[in-house]
């Protein structure tokens, strides 16, 4: 298995390399089109700001590359943001597959944002989430959302419901870090792994 992480300057890149590999995959930290379209999977990492990321994501020529993919492809925190149509963190343009605006908390109660630490997902419902029961809990590292639509694959509830992970085709994103999710989040890897 040969999975090709994007290299855009802006992930958090170390701990899913470690991830993948120690669950037997080969992985290629790239920016390098060709590499990536060739390869059996690819993950699109993320942290950072919408606008700095997707400058650099435009400036390698890498916007046009993720678009055009046809094997399986997971985006985690920024990466999955950025596959929306837009942010509202410095009115970025995304990459448009799926068709949401993303958002900035606004806190409810005494919500602190960003939203830190382990949470639970609800409503798991992919194949990216099997044997995931409901409740499991995940790590997050975020301060804008992608609200609840038609391509939510599994919820979040922090200042109301968000997208905890979403899944359209053969597109997949996860606003937690798999990898830094425990036994949770690799088994979520396993399962992107066999998509």
């Amino acid at each position: 298995m040969n999975i090709a992480i994007i290299d855009y300057k802006a992930g958090n890149i170390k701990s899913v390399e470690a991830a993948l590999q120690s669950l037997g995959c080969k992985t290629i930290l790239t920016g390098n089109s060709r590499i990536i379209q060739e390869a059996d999977k690819v993950i699109f990492p993320g942290v950072g700001h919408a606008g700095t990321a997707m400058q650099a994501l435009i400036a390698a020529g890498l916007d046009n590359t993720i678009k055009k993919l046809t094997q399986p492809v997971l985006g985690i925190c920024l990466g999955m943001q950025l596959l929306c149509n837009s942010s509202t963190e410095g009115d970025t343009i995304g990459l448009g597959i799926f068709n949401q605006t993303v958002t900035r908390f606004i806190p409810q109660n005494s919500e602190k944002i960003p939203h830190m630490g382990w949470n639970q997902l609800y409503n798991n419902n992919s194949p990216l989430l099997y044997k995931v029961p409901d409740n499991s809990f995940v790590y997050f590292v975020h301060s804008y959302q992608v609200p609840v639509f038609e391509f939510t694959a599994a919820t979040c509830l922090y200042t109301g419901p968000f997208s905890a992970a979403i899944a359209k085709n053969n597109f997949y994103g996860t606003q937690f870090h798999p990898e830094k999710s425990g036994n949770t989040g690799l088994q979520i890897l396993k399962n992107f792994i066999n998509l």
